[in-house]
């Protein structure tokens, strides 16, 4: 019987993030059944990552390797955003591998590009986000009605959904490998404090979380302090297993709140021996005590964090666990706390909703609404006083009313977020998709490169606009990338040369979702035999340039002339005697090695005429004013 074919896009499987823990989880699972062919289509990696081969299934990078490309793609904000989660080698990697199944796991910004895709209703396709904010992003909704199979991670947002009439929309949680998150035993928690000399009687008050600023230390710090103030007598730390090179200042915000630093501890890893220490922060690239190295432990991040096995350990480190936060899709880290039976204070707000339900086990975080400027969305600012009054209450709570609530907050994650549900899910889904009929022939233009954009007032207006009818991307007017370009317009750029860019882009995108190489626009009957001559601009350039091309062509008789230029300049070379082929400019022409060739890459020209790098590019001409020129483009 053929295996099914599964391509899952989200964080590589290896990655320590939330997303990277839930892939991982999710495709080991699928993977021990034997029954599937399963691609990570990994966002962020580009695809010569070296680490790649580590998984069992097979991974691909969704970034270029070539330096040209991503330089080509990081020259709009927005396009390389796209890029990182997926979009510019999507299709590609749809052709290739064929799925029957294609998941999406990311946010909403990370997967809502996949929607409009020809293949996307033809094959077995689930968009499987995360929202954390009420209202609805309206991109989400969107993204809802397009998608036969739209799954949440929280029900917060599915009840929502559900309000405005999208009732095909479903709850399906995050997973967490349940197997790797458990209470160790008394002696084993009194040696791991012993071994980062914690005292056992130390109340630790833990929270693990990437350092965004969505995640409100600020509050936290307040209420730790608020708590000890009411609690003198009481020894404390605030174990922060996070990464102290980003986000929150976490020692300013001490310092603002006169809260003693050394009670603030975090876990450093050690890049060269992988071994963890939890102490006080004084640093990046610090002495590793294990193995010595001088500068190589370094505060976790998604680059440098802890197995899982040792993220087990740091929970059970803590006394109680507390998540303030703003807004979250799912929020892993609670889910995690309560496998190890910790008491959880969570705000409850967004996911947070979820985690406050009865059956959770979880003390409510009061909180006051503010909203975030810009988008109008509610968030949540957590009450300091609710931080240190629940703290409070769970260190005069009895010893076994704790147990209690420990062992029923684990076994409401089981029933809800294991790998045995969560994987069982996924498995009974993708048994009961019926065979794809579709012959993936990557036909259609995704982009459309010469599209002719109307006359639009507004310049964020017109640039949403082109956004979505030339590079298909659903943007609004206060999106990152419309803003690079309305900087770039107030500074002289004018619309033709956004325009051409566009349309650069656009060209590209086609060319690697069609698996179209710049050789393939060349002939190959006379290669070894080609000059070009590159004029991107303007008009006037151009036909200045005509002038020149019957001396090209008797100069270099045996030889092809290509010219290459913007897409308006093409009427103009039509029927030249002396031209063989007028070809699109691109901005790898700038190099002239890469037309000519250096080391390995033989190029794709015997010669390359490159006038325009004097004339419109940079200055090269001066000459004190001796030289004596045959032909003057600036005339």
């Amino acid at each position: 019987m053929k295996k099914k074919k599964i391509v899952f896009q989200s964080d590589w499987a290896l990655a320590k993030t939330g997303f990277g823990r839930n892939c991982k989880a999710l495709l080991e699972y699928l993977y021990r059944t034997g029954k599937y062919d399963i691609i990570n289509y990994c966002c962020g990696i580009q695809d010569n990552h070296p680490e790649l081969g580590r998984t069992p299934w097979k991974s691909i990078g969704c970034l270029p390797s070539d330096p040209a490309e991503l330089a080509e793609l990081n020259k709009d904000q927005t396009v390389a955003r796209a890029a990182g989660y997926g979009a510019h080698r999507l299709d590609n990697v749809i052709f290739d591998e064929k799925p029957d199944v294609y998941i999406a796991a990311q946010d909403i910004w990370g997967v809502d590009f996949a929607i409009g895709r020809k293949w996307f209703k033809k094959i077995n396709s689930v968009i499987w986000t995360t929202l954390d904010s009420l209202p609805i992003i309206p991109s989400a909704t969107a993204a809802a009605k397009g998608s036969k199979n739209f799954w949440i991670w929280s029900n917060f947002a599915t009840k929502e959904m559900h309000k405005m009439g999208q009732e095909h929309v479903e709850t399906v949680h995050g997973t967490i490998d349940d197997s790797q998150f458990y209470k160790v035993s008394v002696s084993d928690r009194n040696k791991l404090r012993r071994e980062f000399d914690i005292d056992k009687d130390t109340f630790v008050i833990g929270f693990v979380f990437r350092n965004q600023l969505r995640k409100s230390v600020p509050n936290l710090i307040k209420g730790y302090k608020d708590f000890k103030k009411e609690n003198p007598t009481v020894k404390t730390k605030l174990l922060l297993h996070t990464h102290f090179g980003e986000g929150w200042d976490v020692h300013r915000l001490c310092d603002e709140h006169q809260v003693d630093k050394d009670e603030i501890i975090t876990t450093h890893i050690c890049r060269s021996c992988m071994k963890y220490e939890v102490k006080s922060f004084y640093g990046q690239d610090v002495k590793c005590k294990y193995c010595g190295d001088e500068k190589s432990q370094v505060t976790t991040q998604p680059g440098a964090g802890v197995s899982e096995l040792q993220l087990n350990e740091v929970y059970n480190l803590m006394d109680v666990y507390v998540h303030p936060f703003t807004s979250g899709g799912q929020e892993i880290p609670i889910q995690e706390a309560k496998l190890v039976e910790l008491i959880t204070l969570v705000t409850n707000y967004s996911c947070g909703q979820e985690m406050c339900e009865p059956e959770a086990q979880s003390l409510a975080l009061e909180w006051t609404e503010y909203r975030e400027p810009g988008t109008q969305f509610i968030k949540a600012s957590t009450s300091h006083s609710s931080i240190a009054k629940n703290l409070k209450k769970v260190y005069n709570m009895k010893p076994e009313k704790r147990e209690e609530m420990g062992r029923k907050a684990r076994q409401w994650v089981v029933n809800n977020f294991s790998i045995k549900v969560i994987g069982k899910f996924f498995e009974d889904f993708i048994d009961s998709q019926p065979e794809v009929d579709y012959d993936f022939k990557n036909e259609e233009e995704q982009r459309q490169p010469f599209y002719e954009a109307p006359e639009i007032a507004e310049d964020a207006e017109w640039l949403a606009h082109i956004y979505k009818n030339i590079l298909r991307m659903d943007v609004e007017t206060d999106d990152d990338g419309v803003k690079y370009w309305m900087e770039e317009m107030n500074k002289g750029m004018n619309r033709a040369k956004v325009l051409e860019y566009f349309r650069q882009v656009a060209m590209r995108e086609n060319e690697v979702a069609n698996k179209v190489t710049f050789e393939d626009i060349l002939d190959n009957s006379d290669k070894g035999k080609r000059i070009v001559y590159v004029i991107p601009d303007s008009i006037g350039d151009v036909f200045m340039s005509t002038s020149l091309f019957e001396s090209i062509k008797q100069t270099y008789p045996e030889m092809n002339l290509y010219v290459a230029t913007n897409q308006a300049n093409f009427d103009l070379l039509d029927g030249n005697p002396y031209v063989h082929k007028t070809i699109l400019f691109n901005q790898n022409m700038n190099n002239l090695l890469w037309l000519e060739g250096q080391g390995e890459h033989n190029g794709y020209f015997e010669i390359a005429f490159l006038p325009y790098l004097g004339t419109q590019k940079m200055f090269d001409y001066q000459h004190n004013g001796i030289d004596k020129i045959a032909y003057d483009l600036r005339k």
